[in-house]
């Protein structure tokens, strides 16, 4: 018990700490620049530390390598991300747009989990209504929107290695929870009536 509760005030501590850094690196960025890309990114990783702190106590984690290090990938990369001098490929207005619906998408699915949500791939509750009637996991999709709109608006090589190995481990980290909830009944019932990961109608 006292190890969980070490692991779980850790995890905390680190989502806090990379927030806080992305932080001052965006509020900057937009002080310098007026763009409002970077701060609807800051909204939505926001909302992780928000809803990391008051999370309830999961029913089952997985704790083996492959969700340790995906996890860690997909929750370490985006705080990483840094606004520079490069020239947006799309206009600040048009990547802002996208931005926004993606982080429409994920307050929705965060509003809907409430204190379901969690870091790591565990059973917290099976959540089957609001965006979760469409795609199993509205919420990924919304950090995959605005990680694409955010590297439109900031096109650095550094800003596109970290969004391709954040968002493929935020990819596999979807499937492994799903292999967590596969064995509730109630979540095998769930994936009968909604077969899409990501993508209605792609993936």
């Amino acid at each position: 018990m006292l190890r969980e509760a070490t692991r779980d005030l850790a995890a905390r501590a680190l989502v806090g700490g990379l927030f806080a850094l992305l932080s001052m690196n965006l509020l900057a960025d937009f002080m310098r620049t007026g763009h409002v890309t970077s701060l609807l990114l800051l909204v939505s990783e926001g909302l992780i530390v928000i809803l990391t702190v008051v999370r309830r106590r999961a029913q089952v984690i997985d704790r083996s390598t492959a969700a340790a290090v995906t996890t860690t990938l997909s929750i370490v990369g985006p705080p990483l991300l840094r606004a520079g001098e490069t020239p947006g490929l799309l206009p600040d207005a048009v990547t802002a747009i996208v931005s926004a619906a993606g982080l429409v998408l994920v307050i929705g699915g965060k509003m809907t989990l409430g204190r379901s949500f969690g870091i790591a791939p565990a059973n917290r509750g099976v959540v089957a209504r609001g965006p979760y009637l469409f795609v199993r996991h509205p919420i990924y999709a919304g950090y995959l929107i605005t990680h694409v709109a955010f590297l439109l608006a900031q096109p650095t090589g550094l800003n596109l290695l970290i969004v391709a190995v954040a968002d493929s481990a935020l990819i596999a980290r979807a499937l492994i929870e799903e292999r967590v909830l596969s064995v509730d009944v109630e979540y095998q019932t769930y994936c009968q009536r909604v077969a899409w990961h990501l993508v209605p109608g792609v993936f």
